[in-house]
């Protein structure tokens, strides 16, 4: 984006007052409004400018190889306005790599392609704060042998057995005598005895 003679003139006032704090005039701070206004819609602008790159570099991508003059010069376009290339790009340059101009393009989003890993790895180190870096195991050598774990003075191997206390048994309930006035129950062979065989008379027992 190139300014003008006009909001380089803005511009510098801007920043003049920003470093040195002072009461601008009115006509002073409508400019800055409209040079701000400005900037915005370059900027939104060059987005969708952007975009419909960036379509156009996907048809002819699809339509390769008989397409490789138009998408080679619409993808040297879309990286010198800060496209990415995206995988789908370096597969597509891999494919046309007897082509001259593919192959150098090539070289170039691979390049581009290291620097965007290097800077998002770069941005994710950077430790943030209030949030706590992950923890790190490190591994101990294959010859060290595990340290034996052995009981501290106070724990549960000093506590003694015998002195715990032991569960009381719950008490079984003493029959209740029954009461002086209640007469107690009688048994079935009290009520009912045992039939006798009968005994035969005397005659009968004589004549046998």
């Amino acid at each position: 984006m190139a300014f003008g003679a006009d909001e380089l003139r803005v511009l510098r006032r801007a920043l003049a007052a920003a470093l040195h704090p002072a009461p601008l005039a009115d006509e002073d701070v409508r400019d800055c409004l409209r040079l701000a206004d400005s900037v915005d819609e370059a900027v939104r602008e060059a987005g969708r400018q952007r975009d419909f790159l960036v379509a156009d570099l996907a048809r002819y991508r699809a339509a390769l190889p008989g397409s490789a003059t138009g998408y080679l010069e619409l993808l040297q376009e879309a990286l010198a306005a800060g496209h990415e290339p995206l995988t789908d790009d370096l597969a597509a340059l891999r494919a046309l790599r007897g082509h001259p101009v593919a192959a150098a393009v090539l070289r170039r989003c691979l390049a581009l392609a290291e620097q965007s890993v290097q800077a998002r790895l770069a941005r994710q180190a950077v430790p943030v704060p209030g949030v706590p870096a992950p923890a790190v195991h490190v591994p101990a050598p294959a010859g060290a042998r595990r340290a034996r774990l052995t009981a501290l003075p106070g724990g549960r191997a000093a506590e003694d057995p015998k002195s715990k206390p032991q569960p009381q048994q719950p008490k079984q309930p003493k029959p209740t005598p029954p009461a002086p006035d209640e007469r107690p129950v009688p048994k079935p062979s009290e009520v009912f005895p045992p039939r006798r065989k009968p005994v035969p008379p005397p005659e009968q027992r004589a004549a046998g």
